[in-house]
């Protein structure tokens, strides 16, 4: 694997034209996720799993897209850009790297609010690319066992295994949904990606009190585990 953000125009240059290479997009946000995770959480943590994956694999790592679609979280912190604005930055990201010589490219999503502007991307620059660029999108929760949250046990605990900036002592329950009905989680649910404050009360999905580095040290090796096998599967054809 290699930071392509640290890399030399001619060496990388000549990386490229001896092999097939792939490259890999991190993407996340900037936003609210409690009184106790910093604001970068999202940026953060698909920055960790997408550079395992990369280091596993011999990827290209390039820097992490760390502005998303976070408006829900509004009157909370949030800095956001627009769904088009996101998408057209990954497209010409992606049309340039095959401009560069680079025709497969995973695009590794670490927030909620970006699946959207994330939908049918593959089919797009399918088509702009005369079907010469591959791109695959992956949101990595997607990829554990455990239910995710935000702020909640499993966004903390992966937080507590990459990270020291962490305050556990200020973190308290959020919207807990043990006991609703599915209909009822599916309905909060539809409320929260429209206003996530008026859904959680504090900004947070879960409880994160009980959060531990060993639980998150799990996850994330779950995480990079089946999200790695996932991408070699995209590459090869081939279930490993």
């Amino acid at each position: 694997m290699s930071e392509i953000k640290t890399q030399f125009d001619p060496v990388l240059r000549k990386s490229i034209k001896s092999k097939r290479q792939v490259a890999v997009i991190p993407v996340g946000s900037i936003e609210q996720h409690g009184p106790h995770l910093p604001i970068s959480t999202d940026s953060d943590i698909v920055t960790e799993v997408a550079t395992r994956i990369a280091k596993k694999n011999g990827y290209l790592l390039l820097p992490t897209i760390t502005y998303g679609v976070s408006y829900e979280h509004a009157p909370f912190l949030n800095l956001s850009i627009k769904e088009s604005t996101l998408r057209a930055v990954i497209t010409d990201l992606c049309t340039s790297l095959q401009n560069n010589g680079i025709k497969t490219v995973f695009v590794i999503n670490g927030h909620h609010g970006n699946l959207k502007p994330l939908k049918n991307l593959d089919l797009k620059l399918k088509k702009i690319s005369k079907n010469k660029l591959k791109v695959f999108a992956f949101s990595y929760w997607h990829f554990m066992e455990r239910e995710f949250d935000h702020a909640g046990f499993a966004e903390t605990s992966l937080m507590l295994a990459i990270s020291k900036n962490v305050k556990m002592k200020l973190a308290v329950k959020g919207l807990i949904t043990d006991g609703m009905t599915k209909q009822e989680i599916k309905k909060i649910g539809r409320l929260a990606n429209k206003n996530f404050p008026k859904a959680t009360k504090n900004g947070i999905w879960g409880d994160p009190t009980k959060a531990t580095k060993k639980d998150g040290q799990k996850m994330l090796a779950e995480i990079v585990k089946n999200l790695g096998k996932k991408c070699q599967t995209c590459l090869t054809g081939r279930s490993s």
